[in-house]
């Protein structure tokens, strides 16, 4: 019995000494009051999917305290001291008397703190499954701070990027300074709620990239976007002004868009099986989404050469500068609107009209009327002199612009569509040559193609008017075997060839089937009603016409002999 004993707990120490040296602890998802968190330590979020701890970028040493996937390949989502950080591994975590989270270093040096306002002091940081470090006031189970908002470059399923056009507070992304170093870098990415919301990217106050207007289902300069139900995108208006842009959380599907050093948006998504990090999405798209890459007024083409030109009614601003690829300066009306035109002018009554773009993110600085039908539009536009275009989303309303119309790009396929407002002259210049052209080669084509129709149809009579071939001929015996529905011929038919067909008058055909009478009728077709006929001395055949109408004469050859039928067209 001692010597079981004994071997028992041999091997009891054997597998705890074991596993203590392996590492192995019991990995938790929280830092409370009593807890210290050390560099080279851990925790990880309860579905094991997001960890905290420190890490080192490469090429470099120093050390900070960070979120990331908690797979193969490691991609940071969030850094606490970016701005400052450690020299060494002398870094500890913990929570403070006052209930904040407390980055400290070897000497007992403050590097980073959740610095909350007024933090209860029973608090608990707990990292979730989403990604979000969030401080926790144990007394009511509110969270009174949370890494979401206060995010580095990763904009996170479940992160708001807030905006309060009221009080200017925001919730922004901002990208490292270079792939090396999580300090903040030149680009900032948030959303832009004035008026309608938008996504944007600023280098430094300058924006970069524009997503264009939210519609309720998606970005409509984002040709990617389908819909809330597929992307999980949408916008939150609350009554103190905040407006939240959001993404749903979609379980352990792990994806992020990150803003780069560069100034660019790459969505990614996690293949479980390849394990690797797929991009499905980056912005700017190409050159053309770059903001205001063609000026004021000016419209950017990829397919297109050169990709910028000046929108319908306007000119460079400064040809010389424009024809060298400098496109910044945009472009200049060229002919004046209605409002704008002298009194005396004989052009000041002429309305001026709408040219349309499709397939466009429409311009920034946009004002909007949600009430309006897209009817309505038009009309609104052209009773204010100010407006120089205005565009219509079912989901928005009538947008109107009057201002200079810029960042203006068009789209393979998808984005909206943009009605500019030009002189009326502008259009009448071009339509009018055209009109000389077209016009003429319209009536042209269309005379030809009658011309044909009936030549077509008028051969095709003829054909059936002489028919080469044999043709059944008879002569009138004097035997008549009646009450049949129609006239039998029994006595010498013969055989020969005609050339050409007899016609018959009217008076005849109606003498022969008693004035058409409804007796005398067979049935109707397609070439009209069909009668049978009776003639006293029966010695014409085939085809007749008439007038406008047509008559066929058709035979048909039964165990009594022959019986012919009269068509009436």
């Amino acid at each position: 019995m001692y010597h079981t004993m004994l071997k028992l707990f041999l091997q009891y120490l054997f597998i705890s000494l074991f596993l203590l040296s392996s590492g192995f602890c019991i990995e938790s998802d929280n830092i409370i009051a009593s807890s210290v968190l050390k560099d080279g330590d851990t925790i990880v979020s309860s579905g094991k999917v997001y960890r905290l701890g420190f890490f080192s970028p490469e090429n470099t040493t120093n050390r900070y305290l960070g979120i990331w996937n908690n797979v193969s390949a490691i991609s940071i989502i969030w850094v606490a001291n970016r701005d400052k950080p450690l020299n060494d591994s002398t870094g500890i975590v913990t929570i403070s008397e006052d209930g904040d989270i407390l980055l400290l270093n070897g000497k007992n040096e403050i590097f980073w703190s959740s610095n909350v306002t007024k933090s209860p002091m029973n608090t608990t940081a707990q990292l979730l499954d989403n990604g979000n470090l969030v401080l926790i006031d144990n007394s009511n189970g509110r969270n009174v701070w949370e890494s979401f908002g206060h995010p580095t470059d990763a904009f996170m399923p479940k992160l708001k990027l807030n905006d309060n056009p009221r009080t200017g507070e925001r919730v922004l992304l901002t990208s490292w300074k270079t792939p090396q170093d999580p300090d903040y870098g030149s680009f900032t990415a948030g959303l832009q709620a004035l008026n309608i919301p938008q996504i944007f990217i600023w280098n430094g106050s300058r924006p970069h990239w524009r997503s264009g207007p939210w519609n309720g289902q998606i970005l409509t300069g984002v040709t990617d976007m389908y819909a809330v139900y597929l992307d999980g995108y949408s916008v939150t208006k609350f009554d103190d002004g905040t407006v939240s842009f959001m993404r749903d959380y979609y379980g352990k599907i792990l994806m992020k868009i990150i803003l780069k050093p560069n100034g660019s948006f790459v969505q990614t998504m996690w293949d479980v099986n390849r394990r690797v990090w797929n991009v499905t999405w980056i912005a700017p798209i190409d050159v053309c989404d770059v903001y205001g890459k063609c000026g004021p007024f000016g419209n950017c083409n990829l397919r297109n050469s050169p990709m910028c030109s000046c929108l319908k009614g306007y000119e460079p601003k400064n040809k010389e500068e424009w024809d060298k690829g400098n496109w910044r300066g945009g472009c200049v009306r060229k002919t004046l609107l209605q409002c704008d035109r002298n009194n005396n002018s004989s052009d000041k009554n002429k309305e001026d009209v709408f040219w349309k773009i499709t397939n466009v993110k429409v311009p920034d600085f946009m004002d909007v009327s949600t009430s309006l039908e897209a009817e309505e539009c038009e009309g609104l536009c052209l009773r204010n002199c100010s407006c120089v275009a205005y565009s219509h989303d079912p989901g928005i309303g009538c947008m109107f612009w009057n201002r200079s119309l810029i960042d203006v790009r068009v789209f393979p396929v998808g984005g909206s569509v943009l009605q500019v407002r030009v002189a009326y002259s502008e259009i009448d210049k071009k339509t009018d040559i055209r009109v000389i052209i077209i016009v003429p080669v319209t009536v042209g084509l269309v005379i030809v193609f009658i011309s044909v129709f009936f030549a077509w149809r008028w051969m095709s009579k003829r054909k059936g008017a002489k028919r080469k071939g044999r043709i059944l001929t008879y002569e009138v015996g004097k035997a008549y075997i009646s009450g049949s529905s129609g006239v039998v011929l029994r006595d010498n038919i013969d055989e020969a060839s005609l050339d050409e067909l007899p016609l018959f008058s009217f008076e005849m055909l109606e003498t022969a089937t008693f004035q058409f009478d409804v007796t005398n009728l067979l049935g109707k077709g397609g070439f009209g009603p069909v009668y049978k006929h009776f003639f006293d001395l029966i010695h014409y055949y085939s085809v007749m016409e008439i007038g406008s109408s047509n008559f066929d004469v058709s035979f048909e050859e039964n165990e009594v002999g022959l019986e012919r039928t009269v068509s009436v067209d």
